[in-house]
């Protein structure tokens, strides 16, 4: 058969570009476990639901914050349970490559080159992430813009200071516009004019996408989160509001402010592994 020279072929459209959207929550775990080192189990049977708006990912060190936001990013695979991301199990390992389109990812250290521009190295990730080739030079400016880099777009990233570095990771996050996007420590080296800014950025993320925080600070959850998920030693402690969560503590309690002291009571309260340092 020939096929004329005005005659163009319809792309080809699979199954999963035009089926509805049918999960209840964009996060779903369910006795999950996760094994790293060998040994140690550093998610160890959590039950966990989490769907669109800012989620506040709170616990001491060691309590797992980052093996679980490795495995939500598809980076770790789960040891045993299941875990439900966008309604697909989630294996990682290098599957689930249409998954990770829909995926945003800023771990706590994040490789770059540092030759790049911040627009290079942006465009660079988007291209990764398999954003349409026509659609990246607006994607990638709407996100530097957003993390408020625009005048410093075409500046290499070796010149720039690790507060900078740092927005640029939350650049390359979100320029897929995903629909899941997983943040590890953001706000580390910004400065407080940065993190206010960084904190109107989240709760603007959050109207349509299920964000995961995983901090330290204790204030930035106040400020731009939807609800607090505490971990210790691998295990659900708490899930609930800001509110929730300065209802727990009382004047007894460690901290400076009522969710500090919320956070220390429930670190202390009895329990397996809760209250470990």
């Amino acid at each position: 058969m020939t096929i004329g020279k005005d005659h163009r072929m319809t792309p080809a459209v699979s199954a999963a570009d035009i089926a509805p959207t049918t999960y209840a929550w964009e996060i779903r775990a369910t006795g999950l476990k996760v094994r790293v080192g060998g040994r140690r189990m550093a998610v160890d049977g959590l039950d966990l639901t989490l769907g669109t708006g800012v989620h506040g990912l709170l616990g001491p060190n060691g309590a797992g914050k980052t093996t679980l936001v490795r495995t939500l990013a598809t980076v770790l695979r789960p040891t045993e349970g299941t875990l439900e991301l966008l309604g697909e199990t989630a294996g990682g390992m290098g599957e689930h490559r249409a998954l990770r389109r829909r995926i945003g990812y800023l771990p706590q250290e994040f490789g770059y080159y540092r030759r790049f521009t911040v627009r290079e190295f942006v465009e660079y990730m988007a291209w990764l992430k398999e954003v349409p080739k026509a659609e990246i030079p607006a994607a990638v400016q709407r996100a530097v813009e957003r993390v408020g880099l625009a005048d410093r777009a075409d500046e290499r990233m070796k010149t720039l200071s690790g507060g900078m570095v740092r927005r640029v990771g939350i650049a390359q996050a979100i320029v897929n516009d995903p629909t899941v996007l997983l943040l590890d420590e953001p706000t580390a080296g910004l400065d407080p004019a940065q993190r206010l800014r960084f904190r109107e950025l989240l709760q603007e993320l959050g109207t349509d996408t299920c964000v995961v925080v995983s901090t330290h600070l204790v204030e930035d959850v106040a400020a731009a989160c939807t609800d607090v998920v505490l971990l210790a030693g691998g295990r659900l402690v708490f899930q609930g509001t800001p509110d929730d969560l300065a209802a727990a503590g009382g004047p007894e309690h460690m901290g400076d402010s009522p969710l500090e002291r919320g956070y220390s009571a429930l670190l202390q309260s009895p329990g397996p592994e809760r209250g470990a340092w």
